[in-house]
């Protein structure tokens, strides 16, 4: 005979209510509650169980995902759960590249730039920037359109005009490209650079980002045990 657990104290042990653990039961994400015969529910260990790999698989993957996971493992659908923990953890190393790959491009970053080119009254044209970069006028454009590059033009020309800090920003997406890394990465990148206000602000930032991961990657450990825990209370 199962053992029975207190709606109360399944609410208690993580800071929730009891209509929220039936709302959990409601929703699929834990079993159906067997009935007692005045008609109250009957939660046992394997509910705790379920509760605790939801609380824990939230700071890990965040809400949808973690409600996705744990409607596959309660209905049944093991192989299901276990492809998207994989994606979990997938994303999370992928996040961990990009930023390995920032972090390296910004210890090179200027490295190759000519110390004329970091004056703010440097400019150059498309494809004077282009030759500097071994890449094509045509590439430059196409950063451009993604929203990666954003120069002058100049007021009687209409030529686009690079600034210290386009060359910069051309710098840094050129070895993002080199990386791998799509045009989409590389635009936030920027944003990112430019709201921070100089490299050494944005080196701050991605320390931050990387204790983040780190946390992250803590949380999926500990999301990976409580659902186990739930798995084999279910019996899934």
């Amino acid at each position: 005979m199962e053992v029975k657990v207190r709606s109360i104290d399944i609410a208690r042990e993580h800071g929730l209510s009891t209509q929220a653990i039936r709302n959990y039961e409601e929703a699929g994400l834990i079993p159906r509650a067997q009935r007692s015969p005045s008609g109250y529910r009957d939660y046992t260990a394997a509910h705790a169980a379920g509760v605790a790999a939801y609380m824990a698989l939230i700071p890990a993957c965040g809400y949808p995902f973690s409600r996705r996971i744990m409607l596959a493992v309660t209905r049944g659908a093991l192989d299901e759960a276990l492809e998207l923990v994989d994606q979990g953890h997938a994303l999370l190393a992928r996040d961990r590249d990009t930023l390995r790959t920032v972090e390296t491009a910004l210890k090179h970053l200027g490295a190759d730039i000519p110390p004329e080119v970091r004056g703010t009254r440097v400019r150059y044209s498309i494809g004077e920037l282009a030759g500097h970069l071994r890449i094509s006028p045509a590439t430059l454009r196409a950063w451009e359109r993604a929203g990666v590059l954003n120069p002058q033009r100049d007021a009687h020309t209409g030529h686009r005009q690079y600034h210290a800090q386009d060359v910069r920003d051309a710098e840094l997406a050129h070895l993002l490209r080199r990386g791998g890394q799509p045009l989409s990465t590389i635009r936030t990148v920027l944003v990112e650079l430019r709201d921070a206000g100089s490299i050494q602000a944005l080196k701050g930032m991605l320390a931050e980002w990387r204790s983040q991961l780190r946390l992250r990657g803590l949380a999926q450990m500990n999301g990976a045990a409580r659902l186990f825990a739930y798995i084999n209370a279910i019996g899934a």
